[in-house]
């Protein structure tokens, strides 16, 4: 199969990426670069997406010159580029132009593949609201700029797809956490917060918050399993993460745990529109993905650490 993926160079699509390719895909990766957190990063994500014979071509989809440079023939299109996260130095515009116009001049390109048996769009569970723990059924209850934004770009690619323009589906992710992790994300930010002897930044009440943590090779398994599974997934909104729910402040103690040296704490109010419970509802996944999460929190976050370790002069300089 063709396919095109989109935020390539980030977290979950550099080992979406990789996993496609190792399964004998012709892999297309585009990516942006954006400045939300480190190129240097991004660009370590990318070497490692070269070196399984990926190339990502840099491309920011707000623009539409990148139709210019693809070919209309590809069989899948993964869409993981965005605005990632809760941030208040991201305006609502910033989300709404990276979430929601790109998504959309990347389904304008999508339309014109002919033979695309499937756009598969990654939204998330912040689209559910304060708390995610219910079926894809439930209306979503978005209260955070992130939430709203991913929101609208899942509705536009399902509305082509009402419209039979376009075979779509979508699928929300639940605190996915794991190698390449984000440096702004909670885990990434805590074992270099270890590591290097500085304070760790927790925002009141989060250590009482609970997640369904989602190990990046489970959710990334989840994805790809569209591929042999596209015409049951076609028009569907489906629910990938772990179903075990674990208190952020026990992923915490883990990780003290598994590295042998407290955290230090510098306490914040609260974010705004922050989740308060996740928990990943996926027997609609397990039904129509054979969808089967198999990575324990401890197992994942070792992972993390000797990734962040092994990685930690490349990334701090």
């Amino acid at each position: 199969m063709k396919i095109l993926v989109t935020g390539a160079a980030g977290f979950i699509g550099s080992h979406l990426c990789e996993f496609l390719a190792n399964q004998k895909h012709e892999v297309i990766g585009l990516d942006a670069y954006t400045d939300f957190y480190s190129r240097k990063q991004k660009e370590l994500n990318a070497a490692q997406v070269n070196i399984a014979g990926v190339p990502i071509l840099e491309y920011d989809l707000k623009e539409e010159t990148f139709k210019k440079a693809l070919s209309t023939d590809y069989d899948f299109i993964f869409h993981l580029a965005g605005q990632p996260g809760l941030s208040d130095r991201v305006s609502f515009e910033e989300y709404a132009r990276n979430n929601l116009l790109a998504t959309v001049h990347l389904i304008d390109f999508a339309i014109e593949n002919k033979n695309l048996k499937c756009f598969v769009n990654v939204s998330t569970s912040s689209v559910y609201g304060r708390e995610a723990t219910c079926t894809e059924e439930v209306a979503p209850e978005p209260a955070s700029y992130y939430g709203v934004t991913k929101l609208a770009a899942e509705q536009f690619a399902m509305s082509q797809h009402r419209q039979g323009k376009l075979n779509a589906c979508s699928l929300r992710l639940y605190s996915v956490y794991g190698p390449r992790e984000r440096p702004e994300k909670l885990y990434t930010k805590l074992i270099d917060s270890i590591l290097t002897s500085k304070e760790f930044p927790l925002y009141e009440g989060s250590e009482n918050h609970s997640r369904s943590f989602t190990f990046v090779g489970d959710a990334v398994k989840g994805l790809a399993s569209v591929i042999e599974n596209a015409e049951k997934c076609i028009g569907e909104i489906i629910n990938v993460g772990s179903d075990q729910e674990v208190k952020t402040g026990e992923g915490i103690k883990l990780i003290e745990e598994l590295m042998g040296k407290k955290a230090r704490f510098k306490w914040h109010s609260p974010i705004q529109g922050d989740q308060t419970q996740t928990k990943a509802i996926i027997g609609k996944a397990k039904k129509l993905l054979n969808y089967q999460p198999s990575t324990h929190l401890r197992e994942g976050l070792q992972k993390q650490i000797d990734w962040y370790i092994q990685e930690f002069e490349k990334l701090s300089v």
